[in-house]
């Protein structure tokens, strides 16, 4: 099955103080590390984000889009990434995530096959909707949220068919859920970069 990613770019790292995506983690930027792990299960590689920042990825390894709803969040970039590709099913993930594990994307793509969407759920209260894979038959369903303003991405899951990955299953592949570990504030930088550091040697 050909399968496209997605990676989501359009924050503006408020919370760090700049843009996450070119930080540099084992001698990569956050960004090139993500695309280098899916570029292991994909043709096809799309950045989605802001028209402000689209320059900032000109020169990666992946075709940068632009947001069709702009100032819609997350949900706004999974959309623009459904819309562009030419692929039925698509891996979404954030552009902040330096230790995706390729193992598990790939068990997640295979079991979208006979469903929508595939997204862990590493506990009742903790969905991961920015570590998933989304078909096209989502679309209709993320529309209708953006063109009433709702943004919490996990609202039209309950429109589609959606096969959770439990912890435990999440477990079975990635062992300490480094997958999604992200990078919000500098203690998470200072940390995934002595991880990288270490795992390198």
């Amino acid at each position: 099955m050909e399968i496209a990613s997605i990676i989501l770019a359009g924050g503006k790292g408020l919370r760090l103080g700049r843009s996450k995506a070119k930080e540099i983690i084992g001698g990569k930027t956050l960004i090139e590390r993500v695309i280098r792990q899916l570029r292991k299960l994909s043709k096809y590689i799309y950045i989605a984000t802001s028209r402000e920042q689209s320059g900032l990825f000109k020169d990666m390894d992946a075709e940068v889009l632009v947001d069709i709803y702009p100032d819609s969040g997350p949900l706004g970039g999974i959309y623009t990434g459904l819309m562009s590709s030419p692929c039925q099913h698509n891996i979404v993930v954030a552009c902040d995530m330096p230790f995706l594990n390729t193992d598990l994307l790939g068990y997640m793509v295979e079991l979208s096959r006979d469903f929508d969407a595939v997204v862990p759920r590493l506990s009742m209260e903790y969905v991961e909707p920015l570590h998933a894979v989304y078909s096209k038959a989502c679309l209709d369903g993320i529309k209708s949220q953006l063109d009433e303003g709702r943004l919490q991405v996990i609202l039209f899951l309950s429109k589609v068919r959606v096969r959770y990955i439990e912890r435990e299953e999440c477990q079975r592949l990635d062992p300490n859920l480094l997958s999604f570990f992200n990078i919000n504030y500098q203690p998470n930088l200072d940390w995934a970069i002595a991880m990288a550091a270490e795992k390198e040697t």
